[in-house]
């Protein structure tokens, strides 16, 4: 049987204040009650009030205790701890976003942009050979496609050959032209030859009437000279005898001046030889920088000196041998003139006989000298048909240097056509105009294709963003800013680069059909302006065949 006094730990009231009550068997006074230990219990809620039931000694049953409702907790100060925190957290990441936000500037109207080049032939032609694949990396210069060379081939044969013929017809014609020249001055100086001397016939033949119509004193007179021209012979044959032995002293003193001559150039030509070694060792030491510009130049005058002696030494022994020369030929004179004045005494008597014999042959000359000028005057009209025919010749060599010039002009067209045939022949050699990507190939071994034909495209390795501010995020823009770069292709991947530049209009004023505002209402828009933003080499290491022209991406420039 339980005591009197022991708590049953079932009953438990429902009142939340975290206390047991405890039901007794019997009453007790106020003094025991006071006495009873109260434990504190789990908080519990009890659905039914628990029976008590008494020993075998005593059946007393405990009245049943009335169910309390329990009392709810308030729940205000937690709302305003949970608004508190919520607004801590939110001010300080207002705080850190208002920071971030202004020294950054990010838009994602943004895309990868670079070099496109299309690939095209400059010529009509069948394709032979294609020698790269799509997405495919070239070098610049690097052989795309080859096209059948041979129609140009023979091109370039053809105006090879039409070049080589006007060269042959332009040398027929400058030998044309020297021939003709040549001929027509031959033609000309023969002519105003004949001329001359169908004059000079005349005049002779004049002169020779005159002579035989005054012969016969002439000849008489000359009898009288030729008897006093004996004496005068015999003394010329003596002054002849006189000049022999000076004529033969000059002679020695050539001989004597080229001796000194020869001696002078040995001289020179030492004295060259040295200036020369000299002049050659002051200029390698010059090259050197071991000696002053103004000792080579010195040694170089001494050296043109010496050639100059030099030439003046074998000008003085040519000059030396033409006086020995001179003088030999003036012993040679002097012996002559001893002969002619020996001969002069024999003329001068045959004279004295002739002269007598001249008044019989004055009158035949009459006659003869009247038939020579008839036959002058027929030389002379035929010698003036000569000088119109050389003149006609000279018409003929203009008209050959007409066709020279034409043939001149015939060759500059050849050859230019030969540079045209070769050029379209190094057409037909399709190469890569830049570095880059294949893309979009559409040509095939077979093809025919015409000139400007797209044939495939050249995607340049050189890539940039191109990012579409609004025009209110540009005030503290400006280039050289680094930028940070996200690819929707590579995910959170982040790629580093720079502000580059910024266009020069918006994107509106490119398009096909820009605004105008002066027309119309008037709506202010927002306008957007293409920033070109460049990639740092190293962030995009090992990316760089994978990011394409095209590719969306979000830029956020950090404007410090």
């Amino acid at each position: 049987m339980k005591g009197t006094n022991e708590i049953n730990p079932a009953e438990f009231n429902g009142n939340g204040n975290g206390k047991a009550v405890a039901v007794l068997e019997k009453p007790l006074d106020s003094t025991e009650a006071k006495m009873v230990p109260v434990t504190p219990a789990p908080e519990i809620e009890v659905s039914a009030p628990a029976e008590v039931k008494t020993g075998p000694e005593t059946e007393i049953q405990a009245p049943l205790p009335v169910p309390q409702t329990p009392k709810k907790k308030s729940k205000k100060p937690l709302i305003f701890a949970a608004l508190g925190l919520g607004a801590i957290v939110a001010g300080n990441f207002g705080y850190h976003y208002w920071q971030y936000a202004s020294i950054h500037q990010e838009t994602d109207n943004a895309t990868v942009a670079g070099h496109i080049h299309q690939v095209s032939s400059r010529i009509n032609g069948t394709v032979g050979e294609v020698l790269v694949q799509d997405n495919q990396q070239v070098k610049p210069g690097q052989l795309l496609i080859k096209l059948d060379p041979r129609d140009y081939q023979v091109k370039l044969q053809q105006s090879q050959a039409a070049l080589e013929n006007a060269r042959r017809q332009a040398e027929a014609a400058e030998a044309n032209i020297s021939l003709a020249s040549q001929t027509s001055q031959g033609k000309t100086a023969q002519a105003q030859g004949d001329i001359g001397t169908a004059n000079a016939g005349i005049s002779t033949a004049q002169a020779a009437i005159r002579e035989a119509q005054q012969g016969v004193p002439a000849a008489e007179a000359a009898v009288a000279q030729a008897e006093a021209g004996v004496p005068a012979a015999q003394a010329k044959v003596a002054q002849a005898d006189a000049g022999i032995p000076q004529a033969q002293a000059k002679v020695t003193e050539a001989e004597a001046g080229i001796a000194a001559a020869q001696a002078q150039l040995v001289q020179a030509q030492a004295n060259l030889v040295k200036t020369q070694a000299d002049y050659r060792r002051y200029e390698s030491l010059q090259q050197e920088g071991a000696i002053a510009r103004q000792q080579l130049d010195a040694s170089k005058a001494a050296y043109e000196v010496a050639q100059g002696q030099t030439t003046a030494a074998q000008q003085g022994i040519a000059q030396a041998r033409a006086r020995l020369a001179q003088a030999k030929e003036g012993v040679t004179a002097a012996i002559a003139a001893v002969a002619q004045a020996q001969e002069g005494v024999k003329q001068a008597e045959a004279q004295v006989a002739q002269a007598k014999v001249g008044i019989a042959s004055a009158q035949a000359k009459v006659a003869v000298a009247a038939e020579g000028i008839s036959t002058a005057e027929a030389k002379l009209a035929a010698s003036k048909g000569g000088l119109q025919q050389a003149q006609a010749t000279g018409e003929q060599t203009k008209v050959s240097r007409s066709q020279y010039d034409a043939a001149k002009a015939a060759i500059a067209q050849s050859e230019a056509s030969v540079k045209d045939a070769q050029l379209q022949l190094s057409y037909t050699n399709i190469t890569a105009p830049a570095a880059g990507q294949i893309g979009r190939k559409s040509v095939e071994v077979g093809q025919r294709v015409q000139s400007g034909t797209p044939l495939m495209a050249i995607v340049s390795n050189d890539l940039w963003i191109i990012a579409n501010f609004k025009e209110t995020q540009l005030a503290n823009m400006k280039p050289g800013q680094k930028v940070e770069i996200k690819l929707d292709a590579f995910g959170s991947r982040k790629f580093e680069g720079r502000l580059d530049s910024f266009s020069p209009a918006s994107g509106a004023q490119f398009s096909l059909l820009p605004p105008d505002n002066a027309t119309g209402n008037f709506t202010k828009v927002v306008q957007r302006i293409p920033v070109k933003v460049v990639f740092d080499a190293e962030s995009i290491k090992g990316y760089e065949s994978r990011i394409a022209p095209g590719m969306s991406a979000t830029v956020n420039v950090e404007l410090k």
